[in-house]
C-alpha cells in the first residue's frame, strides 16, 4: 500500500552515527570476524561497569556479573529460562511489551498479568503487584520506561516495588533499554534502589538511545550466579553477540552521548506535537515522560482497538498498533510511535483528525 504514514515500528527513524558505524567498519578491516567470548568482549564489559557505576553507582564486576547478549529480548529469554521452574509465576503489568508473556510461557512459567491504566498513567502499583504473590511467584519483570505506554515510573513508585520484592523474596527482571528517553525527569536504574542489587536482572542495551537496532547489542547484569546460569544457555544457543556490533558499542558508550543525547531532545520535540496534537483531535493522551511512543484511547470513536488500526490504515492510510497487542488492558488505545519525522507526524495528526470526526460517536 504505497503513500502510509507509519506511527507503528517502535525503533529510530535516525541511522546510527557515523562515528559508531566507522569503528565497526575499521574492525571489519582489521579483521574482526571472529567469536568473542561468550560473555562478550571484555572492553564491551568493562565500559558498560564503568557506565553503571558512573552513572548510579552500582558496582559489577566485568569479568563475572556482566553478559553482552543479542539484544535485550535475548536478554528476557536467558533471564527467564535461568531462574523458572515450571508453573513459576512471573508478575507484570497489563499492557506491556509483547515478549514479556511469550517469554514466560516459553520457559514453561505462568505470566500474571497487573492490570494498568491512564488513570495512573499506566504505572504498575506495588499493593497491585502484591495483591497477586501466590507460592508459586519467582519474579516480579518491569519494564520502565514502558512501551507501549511511554510511562515511567518515579523513584518513590520504584521503591515501593523493590519493598514487596524484598518482603516477598522475589527476583526483579528490570528491563531498561529506554531508560536514556526520558522527558523532564532523571532516569532511575532499578538495581540502583537499597537492598535490591543482588535479587535484580538488569537488562539493557543500545539499540534505542545510539539508534542500534539492527547491530543487535545489549546486556544483562546480575548475580555472578545468575549471570553463570544465563551463559550456560547463552552459549550454547547463540554462542556469542557479533563482533563487530561489540566494537560499536564500545564507540557508542565512550563516544556517543552528544549524538543520544541530540536524538533524545528530537524525539522531546515530536513527543510535545504528537500528545498535543492527539489530544486536540479528540484522542485523549496522558503525557508519557520516556520512550518514544504516545497510547491515546480511541474510545470516543466506539471502535475497538483492532478496528481503529485496521480502518484507519485503509481509509487515511496511517498505520497504528492496535493496543490489545500489549495485552487486554491496552483495549480502548491505540499506540502511536514518534520516531519518525515531524512533517510525518504533522501530516498523520491531520488524517487522524478527518477520521476521528467521520467516526466519533455524538
Amino acid at each position: 500500500m504505497g503513500g502510509v504514514i507509519s506511527l507503528g515500528v517502535g525503533e529510530p527513524d535516525f541511522p546510527t552515527p557515523w562515528h559508531i558505524t566507522e569503528a565497526a567498519i575499521h574492525s571489519l578491516e582489521q579483521g574482526y570476524t571472529m567469536y568473542t567470548s561468550n560473555s562478550g568482549m571484555i572492553e564491551l564489559r568493562r565500559e558498560i561497569a564503568s557506565y553503571l557505576k558512573t552513572t548510579y553507582d552500582l558496582d559489577y564486576d566485568p569479568n563475572t556479573e556482566l553478559l553482552i547478549t543479542n539484544g535485550v529480548s535475548e536478554g528476557l529469554d536467558l533471564a527467564v529460562r535461568a531462574i523458572l521452574d515450571p508453573g513459576d509465576e512471573v508478575i507484570m503489568p497489563d499492557p506491556a511489551y509483547v515478549s514479556y508473556p511469550s517469554c514466560v510461557l516459553f520457559a514453561d512459567g505462568v505470566p500474571v498479568r497487573v492490570p494498568t491504566s491512564c488513570d495512573n498513567q499506566f504505572k504498575l502499583a506495588a499493593a497491585d503487584v502484591e495483591a497477586r504473590i501466590t507460592s508459586r511467584t519467582k519474579a516480579i519483570l518491569i519494564g520502565y520506561p514502558a512501551n507501549p505506554t511511554g510511562a515511567v515510573m518515579e523513584i518513590g513508585d520504584l521503591a515501593d516495588i523493590a519493598d514487596v520484592a524484598r518482603r516477598h523474596n522475589l527476583m526483579v527482571i528490570s528491563d531498561e533499554i529506554y531508560n536514556l528517553l526520558v522527558y523532564d525527569t532523571e532516569p532511575v536504574c532499578f538495581a540502583s534502589l537499597p537492598g535490591v542489587k543482588d535479587r535484580t536482572i538488569l537488562l539493557a542495551g543500545f539499540s534505542k538511545a545510539y539508534a542500534m537496532t539492527g547491530w543487535r547489542i545489549g546486556y544483562a547484569a546480575a548475580s555472578a550466579d545468575l549471570i553463570a546460569a544465563m551463559t550456560k544457555i547463552h552459549q550454547y544457543t547463540a554462542l556469542c553477540a557479533p563482533i563487530m556490533g561489540q566494537v560499536a558499542a564500545i564507540e557508542a558508550i565512550k563516544a556517543g552521548e552528544p549524538e543520544a543525547r541530540r536524538m533524545t531532545q528530537e524525539y522531546d520535540r515530536r513527543r510535545r506535537v504528537m500528545v498535543k496534537g492527539l489530544n486536540d483531535i479528540g484522542l485523549t493522551c496522558f503525557e508519557p515522560k520516556g520512550a518514544f511512543y504516545a497510547f491515546p484511547s480511541i474510545t470516543s470513536t466506539g471502535m475497538s482497538s483492532e478496528e481503529f488500526a485496521e480502518t484507519l490504515l485503509t481509509e487515511e492510510k496511517v498505520a497504528v498498533v492496535p493496543g490489545t497487542a500489549f495485552g487486554q488492558c491496552g483495549e480502548g488505545h491505540v499506540r502511536c510511535c514518534y520516531a519518525t519525522s515531524l512533517s510525518n507526524i504533522e501530516e498523520a495528526l491531520t488524517r487522524m483528525a478527518r477520521f476521528v470526526k467521520k467516526y466519533r460517536r455524538s
